[in-house]
């Protein structure tokens, strides 16, 4: 087989118009777009919770190191979970992050920030997750979308521990 039709044959064949799977075509497409922003801002959260795993520094340092690696592994395998859902929808997933080098903090603010500033920091984060989580679970809720509904469900139960351990940390 020449490889044109290799490449023909691999390529993907999707009807969204055809799809029937008891949603509703603009529904599926209206939460892939939250899904999509679920996704980026998942991205975000990684990479916020790599960096300021590698510079915490102070009395917590053990404690709050071995924390965000177990954060961002778990946030790096849920964004693979948020794309296929998108992808059962009849959606693609982002294709392209916008901004992708805004998704990190800065040298310089990781420099100057304190492990109570880092924790700060990733806690308005993963509040800001668990409420656009929590409007797409509605959503999802309200257009019998029990799929979407159960992973965002599972979502926001990793967020909301995260933050009560991420508070934890730094109660003074």
């Amino acid at each position: 087989m020449s490889t044109k039709h290799q490449s023909e044959s691999l390529a993907s064949v999707v009807a969204i118009d055809k799809m029937n799977i008891g949603l509703q075509a603009a529904y599926r497409a209206d939460i892939s777009k939250d899904l999509s922003s679920i996704l980026a801002a998942t991205y975000r959260l990684t990479i916020k919770s790599h960096i300021y795993h590698w510079n915490v520094v102070g009395p917590v340092f053990k404690s709050l190191h071995e924390l965000l690696e177990e954060h961002y592994n778990a946030l790096f395998g849920a964004v693979d979970v948020i794309a296929e859902r998108i992808r059962a929808l009849g959606h693609l997933a982002p294709v392209k992050l916008d901004k992708t080098e805004s998704f990190a903090p800065s040298h310089d603010s990781v420099d100057h920030k304190t492990a109570q500033d880092m924790v700060a920091d990733l806690i308005a984060d993963h509040e800001e997750a668990v409420r656009a989580m929590r409007k797409a679970a509605t959503k999802a809720g309200d257009n019998d979308d029990v799929v979407t509904e159960d992973m965002l469900t599972a979502r926001l139960t990793f967020h909301e521990k995260a933050l009560w351990m991420l508070r934890a940390v730094i109660a003074g």
